[in-house]
């Protein structure tokens, strides 16, 4: 299942952003976990996918990931915005989501993932 989208934006052939809020009956958070359900690394990685691969690079796929850090939890009704940005020569999709507090914005989670056509 996919989140509630609020806007996207291409700022460059190579840069989106995707503006995210966190519904709080949202599927992933059913389960994971019972005292403070938080959305898992799993669904942050398929969004990653389905966004990169609509928005910047339809063709493209999964290869593998060179590198995922999960800093902080993104937690329901959390408001978020995910950048990808697209490194061609290197076929790798860098990614973070960050959450809202204000007019700041702080990284929770962050990596890199190599695609392939």
């Amino acid at each position: 299942m996919k989140p509630h989208e609020i806007a996207h934006r291409l700022v460059s052939p190579t840069h989106a952003e995707i503006d995210i809020q966190l519904e709080t009956d949202l599927f992933w958070f059913r389960g994971h976990f019972a005292v403070q359900p938080l959305l898992p690394g799993v669904a942050q990685l398929d969004w990653v996918m389905h966004y990169a691969t609509l928005i910047l690079v339809p063709g493209y796929r999964f290869h593998s990931i060179q590198n995922v850090k999960f800093q902080a939890p993104l937690l329901p009704g959390n408001r978020v915005t995910l950048q990808l940005d697209w490194q061609e020569q290197k076929q790798q999709l860098n990614f973070s989501y960050l959450r809202h507090e204000g007019e700041e914005r702080h990284t929770c989670s962050s990596g890199k993932i190599r695609l392939c056509q």
